[in-house]
């Protein structure tokens, strides 16, 4: 199936396959076997691959019902649980304890990257850390300080969290 999906630009799908990244990426991450990770877009379960047998549940939110399809067929761990969903409609209090915070991740799309972060924010006391990948011009917007012309509401928020 990898090698036969399509990428659907509605969905902003871009996939990983370089393994050398994807084992940096699951490094810095650095997955134990008590997180509770949560991965936004896994795809075709490129780094769900490479944390999966490292941590104690893992919940991934995909919308793309033909790579769905792919996960359940294609991992089979207990601790795993695959929502098909629109992360923007996805209820995160469902997964966020207080009791254990989650860890997210996940190789977001640019066209939605900015209100998936602002989404997360709100629940930043139920989070342990995010980690995503994203596009040069999204972090740029992030980093930015004032004065600069990237400067602005992503750049407010997310360095005040």
């Amino acid at each position: 199936m990898p090698n036969q999906h399509r990428h659907r630009k509605r969905f902003g799908q871009n996939f990983l396959q370089d393994k050398n990244l994807l084992n940096k990426i699951a490094r810095s991450i650095h997955p134990t076997p008590q997180d509770h990770i949560i991965e936004i877009g896994p795809g075709q379960g490129a780094l769900t691959e490479y944390i999966i047998d490292n941590v104690a549940s893992l919940d991934v939110i995909e919308i793309d019902r033909d790579l769905v399809a792919y996960l359940k067929q294609h991992f089979s761990q207990k601790h795993l649980t695959i929502h098909e969903a629109d992360v923007l409609a996805f209820d995160f209090s469902t997964l966020l304890t207080k009791k254990h915070p989650v860890r997210i991740i996940g190789n977001l799309p640019y066209n939605i990257s900015t209100p998936i972060i602002f989404k997360l924010l709100q629940h930043t006391k139920d989070i342990k850390d995010m980690t995503f990948l994203l596009q040069r011009e999204m972090v740029l917007r992030m980093v930015a300080s004032p004065g600069n012309k990237q400067y602005g509401r992503l750049s407010v928020m997310t360095q005040y969290y």
